[in-house]
């Protein structure tokens, strides 16, 4: 009885050792951390974004180490050994006057995490690495949540016999003025503890560098302390070697989260883009509060004026970027529209038509006998077969396919863009979306003879792949590598709509009208066993600048039009399916139908590559 009681005595003591450590567990530890917080807690005087920081401040330190820790985007596959030749995958890029080298090396100052959601900040790094003798140009900004990756190029005045490449020929006294000068000074453009009656470390702090006479800015940097940078942390650009740049798109946006502050934050791109276009891409960025639209910004670009490109890839480079790159394009398992080579499309019946005629003209396989140069005057056009082979051509033949390479330079010389052109015979019909209702057209969206086209941009400097851009009816856009699928090694995927052809980096269903409204035309992508693999199955038929190393074929001559002009009775087939819809939501469709694209109503027979804007002038982005 006594042991029993014994140990009454001691389970009773170790309970109320047990309570008394759950109360201050769930009682006193909350109150004291609670008493704790409010001795910290700042006053509420001031509109600034000192509070909003120290709200968040365990999320916003995890994020920040997150940030110095960042992933880093790699290729799937380490890069190949270039074949040599002239100065392409060297490092180092001559722009005349002063080399450049793409640094892409970084390492964290500052980040917007701090006054906004992860998702929609951005992140400021300086460049690392830099090689002797060349002088940094700015600082970086790349949105928080992705890998890190990016580039910023850093400059050095080239060696005497270099420079002479030049062709600038402007009289000025540049003669004995240097190509790179530091600032004389900095000013201020915003900190992040503005309205903040304390400056304090560990904010953002962005500075634009006062250049001398005569030179240019080309960069912001950007610091966690409130103290100006030395002045040789960064140099500024004789004025004649470089370029004007644009403000791109609008990567943070501080009156988003706090409408009082105007600061904003934009990529850039130089405004002389396109094959020819001297404008050189430093990978800084703008930023400021109060600029409006259409006014010159204070930084500048680069400009190329070594007209020799020595950085552009050789034929056999060429080949094996194609080898390397080259993505394969999935076609939708229900396409019936299939691409085929040009040459198999003359063989098997296409006639060339000439304004006034009814018969047309067959034309052989090389397109020898097609009218070439000139303009696209409604002279000429080309078309399927008159006979019993005109649905079998439409058809195509994925065996004959191949995609057909235009290699020309991109910002400068520093990038190369290889366009990859793909043909149809046939374009399909479209598929008309509304809302949760898909009505597939009769006849509208069709038209002979289909050109579509992806396009590759690969840095000079290294011969990594950077980006591909997505070429989609009337528009596109560039999608950066780190956002790619690939289906073998450094091998992208390009999924091509099912009858449109238009390119998609991603499978799924893509609407061109308004997506927000889910009203257009749609596009469906997805991977099946109809493919094309453009790293074996391609032609390289244009690099103008390389002269007369690549022929171009007959066939790439002939400006006019790849198939007549269609009008579609598209009222009559849009009256069908409105009218197939339930009474209460006619009315809201007919307003709807006005968003629809204008090729709904007619298709212009297609031009052929060498007629596009984007032979000679930069992608539409």
């Amino acid at each position: 009885m006594k042991k029993i009681h014994t140990l009454m005595i001691t389970m009773s003591s170790s309970t109320n050792l047990n309570l008394k450590h759950q109360f201050a567990t769930l009682i006193l530890f909350p109150l004291l951390l609670l008493f704790r917080l409010l001795l910290h807690m700042p006053r509420f005087t001031c509109k600034c974004f000192s509070f909003i920081r120290n709200r968040n401040t365990t999320r916003n330190t995890d994020n920040a180490l997150a940030l110095t820790q960042s992933q880093t985007f790699s290729l799937p596959a380490p890069l190949p050994q270039w074949p040599q030749g002239e100065g392409f995958a060297s490092g180092i890029v001559n722009l005349g006057e002063i080399e450049v080298c793409q640094v892409t090396g970084f390492e964290f100052v500052w980040s917007s995490s701090d006054i906004i959601d992860m998702r929609k900040s951005v992140a400021f790094y300086k460049p690392v690495g830099i090689p002797d003798g060349f002088c940094v140009l700015g600082h970086y900004c790349q949105p928080s949540y992705k890998p890190l990756r990016g580039f910023l190029l850093v400059a050095r005045e080239a060696r005497e016999a270099e420079a002479s490449t030049s062709e600038s020929t402007e009289i000025r006294d540049n003669d004995e003025l240097p190509a790179l000068r530091n600032p004389l000074d900095y000013t201020l453009v915003w900190c992040s503890d503005a309205g903040s009656k304390e400056v304090s470390n560990g904010s953002g702090y962005f500075w634009i560098p006062q250049p001398p006479k005569g030179y240019k800015a080309l960069g912001y940097l950007v610091t966690n302390k409130p103290d100006k940078p030395n002045l040789d942390e960064i140099s500024c650009v004789r004025a004649d070697l470089t370029d004007i740049c644009e403000p791109y798109r609008v990567m943070f946006d501080a009156g988003s989260v706090i409408p009082e502050i105007s600061f904003r934050v934009w990529s850039l791109r130089p405004s002389d883009r396109g094959m020819w276009g001297k404008g050189v891409s430093v990978g800084t960025f703008f930023c400021s509060s109060n600029w409006i639209k259409g006014e010159e910004v204070p930084i500048s670009c680069l400009k190329n004026l070594n007209s020799m490109l020595p950085a552009m890839p050789q034929l056999q480079q060429i080949q094996a970027l194609i080898e390397q790159y080259g993505p394969t394009v999935f076609f939708h398992p229900e396409e019936v529209y299939l691409p085929s080579s040009v040459e198999w499309f003359f063989s098997k019946g296409a006639l060339l038509y000439r304004k006034g005629t009814t018969m047309g003209e067959a034309i052989d396989a090389a397109g020898s006998n097609l009218p070439v140069g000139g303009t696209n005057d409604g002279e000429f056009w080309i078309d399927l077969p008159n006979n019993d082979q005109r649905e079998f051509v439409k058809r195509g033949d994925l065996k004959s396919a191949k995609l057909y390479a235009h290699v020309k330079p991109a910002l400068g010389g520093t990038f190369t863009d290889i366009a990859m052109w793909v043909f149809c015979p046939f374009n399909g019909p479209s598929t008309l979306k509304l809302g949760i209702v898909s009505k597939p057209f009769s006849k509208v969206g069709e038209h002979v003879g289909d050109w579509e086209h992806f396009t590759l941009r690969i840095s000079n400097f290294t011969g990594e792949l950077w980006s591909i851009y997505f070429s989609q009816h009337s528009g596109g856009k560039w999608v950066d590598a780190q956002d790619l699928e690939y289906v073998d090694g450094n091998k992208a995927i390009v999924y091509a709509s099912k009858n449109g052809h238009a390119s998609f980096p991603h499978a799924g269903t893509y609407i061109q009208g308004s997506s927000k409204l889910g009203i257009g035309i749609r596009n469906d992508a997805t991977r099946s066993n109809l493919y094309v693999d453009s790293s074996a199955q391609y032609e390289v038929v244009a690099a103008e600048y390389l002269g007369d190393t690549v022929t171009e074929p007959q066939w790439l001559q002939f400006m006019r039009e790849w198939g007549p002009k269609i009008v579609y009775d598209s009222k009559t087939e849009l009256d069908k399916i409105i009218n197939a819809l339930p009474l209460r939501l006619r009315s809201s469709f007919k307003n709807l139908v006005k968003k629809l694209p204008v090729e709904l109503y007619g298709e212009e027979g297609p031009t052929g590559p060498k007629e596009k804007n984007n032979w000679i002038g930069d992608e539409r982005w």
